[in-house]
């Protein structure tokens, strides 16, 4: 099988973070041609206009990984009905580049009443020019499950739709 290389964001800075441990777990379940790279929004600084030319780093690097890519794959939380500030200014600091520009995307939502934040998320990567796979798209009831990359793993329901979801993911990248 052809090798696919996608990178992976979490919209979430906690350390026990339900969005992370998603991606974890996908990352560990997915086959063996699937290499899923885990970004780090993290380090970039607060996003500024007057510092595009600037070389920073943490940019540099999410940029690199990010045109390597064949796919994108975002898990973010909802934070007051909205896009958490981190993914948010990820996005701001690439939305001038031209790595994001129709790449696939796969959604995950770890709260399915998080809807608001799915919303807005989409709008922002769809003015983007990112090209969210619909059938790829995938709830999976996390919020307050108690769940780590691991109960993730274990439990055959959600790890079936995540591997179904990224199966799915896949065949339209390679279309």
């Amino acid at each position: 099988m052809k090798h696919i290389k996608l990178l992976a964001l979490s919209g979430s800075l906690r350390q026990a973070s339900y969005n992370s441990a998603v991606l974890e777990a996908l990352k560990i379940i997915a086959p063996a041609h699937i290499e899923i790279v885990m970004g780090n929004i993290a380090d970039l600084p607060l996003f500024n206009p007057d510092r595009e030319s600037e070389v920073i780093p943490a940019l540099e690097t999410l940029k690199s990984i990010l045109a390597q890519a064949s796919g994108l794959i975002i898990a973010s939380p909802e934070y007051a009905h909205g896009i958490s500030g981190p993914m948010k200014n990820a996005l701001d600091w690439l939305v001038s580049g031209d790595e994001f520009p129709h790449k696939p995307i796969m959604l995950i939502n770890t709260s399915p009443r998080a809807s608001h934040a799915q919303e807005s998320l989409r709008e922002v990567l769809i003015t983007m020019s990112g090209d969210i796979i619909e059938s790829a798209c995938v709830s999976v009831p996390l919020l307050g499950s108690g769940l780590d990359k691991n109960g993730i793993i274990v439990n055959a329901e959600i790890s079936h739709a995540l591997q179904t979801a990224l199966n799915e993911f896949c065949q339209k990248i390679s279309l």
